[in-house]
């Protein structure tokens, strides 16, 4: 008997439902030319981790549990006497995802951690780059249910950036809104 394999819900949605919506309102002579999702790359700063060397271990652990991957840490390119830093020295945490794991960390994003932002009114619709690529600032990261509060010692938040095949702003704002994002109402 084959075994059979895992379909994450948002990756079935995208093929069956927003595919043909896409084609449909840009016009496109072949499926292969919609925009898609490539990418989530998520990053996170570490405000104080020149004096304390933990806060970043402590933010890769939380963004390996968020993300369901392995986080790893960054390292600051060079001096800067202002701030005290030297350069090597670990500075914040990153995680890109991709596949099953960039779906399953979408759908949760959008349907258990979003909603529990306080006062959510939709995400804003005018953080695109120019080139089908959109960045969501995410204040807190106890909004994630994977998070334990009561072991968190410092709020921070994080930068998650999806990444699309899209050509322009307005292919990578359909393509997010079809699967799902809520952006807020004009």
């Amino acid at each position: 008997m084959a075994e059979q394999k895992y379909t994450p819900r948002l990756a079935k949605k995208y093929k069956d439902e927003v595919v043909p919506v896409l084609v449909k309102k840009f016009g496109f002579k072949s499926i292969m030319q919609t925009p898609k999702l490539e990418k989530i790359c998520i990053n996170r700063g570490v405000n104080g981790a020149v004096a304390d060397k933990k806060l970043v271990d402590v933010a890769v652990e939380e963004l390996s549990q968020i993300s369901g991957q392995k986080a790893i840490p960054t390292f600051s390119k060079k001096d800067i006497s202002n701030f005290k830093l030297r350069k090597g020295v670990p500075i914040g945490a990153r995680v890109t995802l991709r596949g099953v794991k960039m779906y399953e960390f979408l759908d949760r994003l959008i349907s258990v951690a979003l909603p529990r932002v306080r006062d959510f009114k939709g995400i804003n619709d005018k953080s695109f780059d120019g080139r089908g690529n959109y960045t969501l600032g995410v204040t807190e990261q106890i909004i994630f249910p994977e998070i334990d509060i009561d072991k968190v010692n410092k709020i921070t938040g994080m930068d998650i950036t999806f990444v699309t095949s899209g050509k322009n702003n307005e292919e990578a704002y359909e393509l997010l809104k079809e699967l799902g994002m809520p952006f807020k109402k004009q």
